[in-house]
């Protein structure tokens, strides 16, 4: 199964908008988004327009959202969790029970290896500071890409 990890959307709508399109066009089935989507509008339209499943945590640019501070799931036998922000996702990754982190909050992307967990920033889709980005993960190859969304 393939996940889609987003972060940072900053209500770029535009972005977040030829992301999802271009995750429904890959049959990927779940997207991640670690936090500061930043409002209520562009959660509804990104639910209605990808119509499968997006889990969303809170990020300092939400502070409106009922959204929780990190998620933990099991996908295809991977333990992962995800937040908003590096500090909280360096603990998680340090307790040592999870495949993978996921966060954002630096707009930077970032994959590295603490014990056996990888912790991975997918970068910002805002377009803000650096390119807009995000990440997708393959459960079955564990292959992690980095998606430049102008390359799309």
């Amino acid at each position: 199964m393939k996940i889609a990890i987003v972060a940072d959307t900053h209500n770029n709508w535009a972005n977040f908008e030829k992301a999802i399109k271009w995750i429904k066009s890959q049959e990927i089935q779940l997207i991640l988004h670690c936090g500061d989507v930043c409002n209520q509008r562009t959660v509804d339209d990104a639910l209605k327009l990808f119509g499968a499943d997006i889990e969303f945590v809170k990020g300092n640019g939400d502070w409106d959202l009922e959204f929780p501070d990190k998620m933990e799931i099991e996908v295809e036998g991977k333990e992962i969790a995800f937040t908003h922000f590096p500090d909280i996702a360096k603990k998680l990754a340090q307790s040592k029970k999870y495949d993978l982190v996921f966060y954002g909050h630096t707009h930077r992307p970032w994959d590295e290896k603490i014990g056996k967990t990888h912790m991975i920033n997918p970068g910002e889709l805002a377009g803000q500071f650096y390119k807009a980005s995000f990440a997708v993960y393959d459960t079955e190859t564990e292959k992690l890409e980095l998606k430049i969304l102008e390359k799309l």
